[in-house]
């Protein structure tokens, strides 16, 4: 569940394929190869669709893409695709995939790798002795077990000295490999894991490891009392940056002209369920949700308020949404409201499909 905000510094943040084909639980395999930038098919009707959009309050900007050819691109209310916002926690999303970078550079060794040989110096003392047991995979699909630093603990974990430290003398909620326990300080371990083994910041990482990426770019990042850059919060990216993202794993690895920046293999397991949300009740893999929608199998990331990134790889779309992420009761309404309107979207390609 996306973490509580009450301590964003938004204005901070400002300044400072052929597609995939998902098992999602089928049991499929992925099949990835470069397709054109183009629409396939008939053009769906989504003029209409977007201009009803408008009135979800909350909603700013909308762009949908398919087969990397931008078909619609809308702001609301003076807000722009090409402005950085806060993703929130689809930041999580990024981290994972700097993960996946690190493990093809052989900087990590694999998913199973233990993380307290990594992060020994930063384990309490009398630690519970299931921490030994932590992977870098727990981390990545939130079943390390430690208690969760997200939701009412938040504040209280960005108010420590030590993040890292703090996120790993949480008592254990269950033992690793266990229930679902949404928690950015997971996420954050990850971000202080990847800093470690490449002696350089995951800021620098994403900038080296995306260089080939047209259009991806990481504004204002907030960081922790060392210097950690925050694993799976406070980051900004415009939308279209965002969609850049999105596009890799659409595409199975490669940008636009076919050089590969993330192994398919790891968006195969990225994309296999391996948990499931008491919140959504969605599967989870590594830092993204998992669903069908309109008979279609889906992927997203999830930021509060409503900042999400949609990838449906039969239909080749690539679908990115951003919302007002001040604290309000009715985010997760809004987030079903965003689903709807996705719905949406998938039926008017559905139904283009079908008339072409």
């Amino acid at each position: 569940m996306p973490d509580d905000p009450a301590i964003i510094h938004r204005r901070h943040l400002l300044q400072d394929g052929a597609a995939c084909i998902l098992g999602l639980g089928l049991g499929m395999g992925m099949v990835a190869t470069a397709r054109p930038a183009r629409a396939s098919g008939r053009a769906p009707a989504l003029a209409g669709i977007l201009e009803a959009a408008g009135r979800l309050e909350p909603l700013e900007t909308v762009i949908v893409a398919r087969n990397g050819a931008v078909l619609a691109e809308r702001g609301y209310n003076g807000h722009s695709p090409a402005a950085p916002t806060n993703i929130k926690s689809a930041s999580k999303t990024v981290i994972t995939a700097l993960v996946g970078m690190a493990i093809d550079r052989g900087a990590l060794a694999g998913v199973d790798q233990p993380i307290a040989g990594i992060l020994r110096d930063q384990i309490p003392d009398k630690a519970d002795p299931r921490i030994e047991q932590v992977t870098i995979g727990h981390l990545l699909s939130m079943q390390a077990g430690l208690g969760p630093t997200s939701g009412p603990n938040y504040g209280r974990w960005v108010g420590s000295r030590n993040w890292v430290r703090a996120a790993l003398d949480q008592p254990f909620a269950d033992d690793p490999g266990g229930r679902m326990l949404y928690s950015t300080g997971s996420s954050h371990l990850l971000s202080a894991i990847l800093t470690r083994v490449t002696g350089r910041s995951t800021r620098e990482n994403a900038r080296r490891w995306f260089a080939d990426v047209d259009g991806f770019a990481i504004g204002g990042w907030q960081r922790d009392p060392q210097g950690i850059y925050m694993g799976g919060n406070e980051m900004a990216m415009s939308p279209r940056s965002l969609l850049a993202f999105g596009e890799i794993y659409r595409t199975g690895g490669r940008t636009a002209d076919g050089r590969r920046v993330l192994s398919r293999d790891w968006i195969i397991r990225s994309w296999q369920p391996r948990t499931r949300s008491a919140y959504t009740g969605d599967g989870y893999g590594y830092g993204w949700f998992l669903r069908r929608m309109g008979g279609e199998d889906m992927a997203y990331a999830w930021g509060y308020g409503g900042q999400m990134l949609y990838i449906v790889p039969r239909l080749g779309l690539s679908v990115v949404m951003t919302s007002d992420n001040s604290p309000r009761p009715t985010t997760i309404a809004d987030r079903d409201n965003l689903h709807t309107l996705m719905g949406r979207i998938i039926a008017a390609f559905q139904q283009a499909g079908e008339d072409s």
